[in-house]
């Protein structure tokens, strides 16, 4: 198939690219790399690359391109960020949809897009969850109004290889991984008791591409494990040595995926447990 994925040089975007092209796809991604997990690192040879940002996507240079499916995944990421610059998101992250559930319409091409757990806190709790939830609302009226099959896949506390380690963008398990290196205490927000579920990057990637061989009509599907854990017991896992820092503003208490109804549609569970993968990660990089 001829598929376009935008983000397609990030963290999930990258892992997604790897395994399309395991198939013979011919893959074509755009991606502004202005995000801080996104790298020329993860280029491939046989992967045609437009560096350019997804609000472009409908100007004249990409005008004589078609697609079968196009996964969608660019958007600015993280909750805290948002609240600092909520247009910058809302431009990116809703307005970067519309212009991708365009081109899609003028392709005739199926879109899979990447949805957030951030909507199960209410989408009115963050600039991010607003954007990613507003997202998912105009996917299902380019698939009521235009007949487009669209998808939306919600991730859940995605990590793994290339998620970011510091700065505000980093994952909760790429920070952690990232202070057990430089030998500093675990630094967890408020009373560490909130929980999370975690995804694993290659149960996201797979998932996400299953949803791109179907014809759908809007469906939700939540990718995530069906089991979390408290902030405390990730800490725990990497070190006993733990600091707290004050509660931020903005974040649900509790995501716990329900993939049922992507098991029924796809086949498609999770494989990769969270504590076999810090155990790993630790006996790789941490030495006694």
């Amino acid at each position: 198939m001829k598929i376009l994925v935008t983000g397609g040089l990030g963290f999930v975007g990258s892992h997604l690219v790897d395994l399309l092209l395991e198939d013979k796809n011919d893959v074509t991604v755009i991606d502004n790399l202005c995000s801080e997990s996104s790298s020329r690192d993860y280029m491939r040879d046989n992967v045609t690359y437009w560096i350019d940002d997804v609000r472009n996507i409908n100007t004249y240079k990409y005008a004589d391109h078609s697609f079968d499916v196009i996964y969608h995944l660019a958007a600015l990421a993280r909750i805290q960020p948002s609240f600092k610059d909520p247009l910058t998101y809302i431009s990116t992250d809703m307005m970067g949809t519309s212009h991708v559930l365009e081109f899609s319409r003028r392709c005739s091409a199926k879109l899979v897009y990447a949805g957030s757990s951030s909507a199960f806190g209410g989408p009115m709790l963050n600039p991010y969850a607003f954007a990613k939830y507003t997202g998912e609302q105009l996917c299902e009226l380019y698939n009521k109004v235009y007949g487009m099959s669209t998808v939306v896949a919600r991730f859940f506390n995605v990590y793994g290889t290339r998620q970011p380690i510091s700065g505000p963008y980093a994952t909760v398990v790429g920070v952690f991984e990232g202070l057990l290196k430089k030998q500093m205490p675990m630094t967890v927000t408020g009373t560490g008791e909130q929980r999370r579920d975690f995804t694993h990057v290659s149960d996201i990637v797979s998932g996400f591409k299953l949803l791109g061989e179907g014809e759908w009509n809007a469906e939700v599907f939540q990718l995530g494990t069906g089991k979390n854990y408290s902030i405390n017991e990730l800490a725990e896992m990497f070190s006993d040595d733990i600091k707290y820092i004050p509660a931020r503003p903005g974040e649900a208490w509790e995501t716990l995926a329900d993939y049922d109804e992507m098991n029924l549609s796809t086949g498609w569970t999770p494989k990769m447990d969270l504590e076999e993968y810090v155990n790993q990660w630790k006996n790789e990089n941490i030495s006694d």
